[in-house]
């Protein structure tokens, strides 16, 4: 029987914009979101295809598009484990994408890397370019997760892959400049939380603390053993490494900040970070405040094993109020969306802890998710694979846009009740414009591109005063803004 939190679950508020049909079936390795964010989403199937998926202009209409991209060395009966893409660290330039796959080869499979990247300027970044340029390296274990990384190498940045494997180890890839290729490098050297693994890792999850030269890795492996480390990347140090043991395999660990955005350098920012950890045989769980209570203060998310395992994991603003959600997909179909409240919002009394906030059912199960701007607005979508396809969910551009336009207008009452000092101000009118249109953009993702038009009444440039009226009914207001939203025209909306 349903339990009472996912009864009391809301509607979702995404609509599906797109499905688009595979071949074949893919795994939960199986989607690459677009390198920083943005730009075109890669699936891969298990018969070794791969298909990109993007939006473009046609007939004066946003539409989606499916592509199968010709990636070369990959065998027609090669069955693709896991594929990923990152952009390189500046001051470099390119995209770099990696695949592994298990070519048949009779009584036993050969497991092989391809890690393309196109070194011809103005190449870069083109896809289609990067598919004909592929480096082959023979594995020596059974690839799982294929991800990358961001390490500080001497006085530089460089993005590395990190590929887990059945031997059970994790291999550390990356690029030699000079030879214009990756070679596999001692994982220790760069990441000395990562060795001594006595199980095949599922999924491995390295976030890089902000404003600090530290990261925190976690990982979950086919035992249950769970593993976050705190790391100081400078002296190559583990400052903190905390276990713990679940029945099942791990599927997901992802660490995250759950800190308020409205913190401000008169309060700063606690340095506060959690970790969700997805088991196939139990609830989803997050530990919250690493940093200080290690995996001991552990909060549940309700109904998370109602509906099966939860194969994925996904932490990201989804409402757009600037503070994370937590997903989680699982093979019963559903899609399932938590909100962490403290006490006073929406949990009795001092607790506090995760409910649920809605679901949505799939017809089949699903596999994986990537949160990525596919139509270049500012707003990202919601892509989720199934066993049958990719679903990409969008938000509602009315709501989107009427919740910029609010923003926008909290941002105005916000200056207008602050004392206004005298002097000359007539270089910062438009500065000061600008920004509290980035502050209002702040408070979540940027909805869309604004067209903002001022007049300025000579009382303006004399005493610096800023004003919110219509110009034609008001002349005598300061300075009048009028802002509207100017989103393309999407297929459906």
């Amino acid at each position: 029987m349903m339990g009472e939190a996912a009864m009391a679950a809301g509607p979702c508020p995404l609509r599906e914009d797109s499905f688009t049909r595979f071949s074949s079936q893919s795994n939960v390795y199986g989607l690459a979101g677009g390198a920083g964010g943005r730009g075109e989403l890669l699936a891969a199937t298990l018969k070794g295809k791969v298909l990109g998926f993007r939006y473009q202009d046609l007939r004066q209409k946003i539409r989606p598009v499916a592509k199968e991209l010709q990636f070369n060395y990959i065998p027609v009966d090669a069955e693709i484990v896991s594929i990923d893409t990152f952009n390189k660290s500046p001051p470099k330039r390119g995209l770099v994408v990696g695949i592994t796959f298990i070519k048949d080869s009779g009584d036993k499979g050969s497991p092989f890397l391809n890690i393309y990247c196109d070194y011809e300027p103005g190449s870069e970044y083109n896809l289609d370019s990067i598919a004909q340029s592929c480096l082959n390296l023979e594995l020596q274990f059974t690839p799982f997760q294929l991800c990358h990384a961001e390490v500080q190498v001497g006085d530089q940045l460089e993005t590395v892959f990190l590929l887990s494997g059945n031997d059970p180890a994790i291999h550390l890839y990356k690029e030699n400049e000079g030879l214009h290729q990756f070679e596999e490098q001692p994982v220790e050297n760069l990441f000395p939380e990562l060795t001594n693994l006595t199980s095949s890792v599922l999924w491995l999850d390295v976030h890089n603390l902000p404003g600090t030269s530290r990261r925190l890795s976690a990982l979950g492996c086919q035992s249950g053993y769970v593993r976050v480390a705190h790391v100081d990347q400078q002296s190559r140090d583990v400052l903190q490494t905390w276990t713990i043991i679940q029945d099942g395999p791990i599927s997901r660990v992802i660490v995250f900040s759950l800190s308020a955005p409205e913190e401000t350098e008169d309060r700063p920012q606690r340095e506060e970070y959690s970790v969700l950890v997805a088991s196939m045989l139990e609830p989803a769980v997050v530990y919250r405040d690493l940093l200080s209570r290690g995996l001991e203060d552990q909060l549940l998310l309700p109904g998370s094993d109602q509906f099966d395992s939860v194969l994925c994991g996904l932490v990201t603003d989804i409402d757009l109020d600037g503070r994370p959600e937590v997903l989680v997909a699982t093979y019963g179909q559903e899609l399932l969306c938590y909100k962490y409240c403290g006490p006073g919002r929406g949990l009795p009394g001092d607790q506090h802890g995760f409910r649920l906030l809605w679901r949505r059912g799939f017809s089949s199960p699903l596999l994986a998710m990537a949160h990525v701007d596919l139509t270049g607005d500012g707003l990202r979508e919601l892509a989720v694979v199934s066993l049958k396809g990719v679903h990409i969910l969008q938000h509602s551009l009315i709501q989107a846009s009427e919740l910029v336009l609010t923003r926008l207008r909290r941002q105005v009452e916000q200056r207008r009740r602050q004392p206004q000092k005298m002097g000359d101000r007539r270089n910062q009118t438009h500065t000061r414009l600008h920004r509290f249109v980035r502050q209002a953009f702040d408070e979540g993702p940027r909805c869309a591109r604004l067209n903002v038009r001022s007049w300025i009444s000579p009382e303006e440039l004399r005493e610096g005063t800023l004003g919110t009226g219509d110009p034609k009914s008001d002349p005598g207001v300061g300075l009048k803004w009028n802002c509207s939203v100017d989103f393309r025209e999407k297929k459906g909306s």
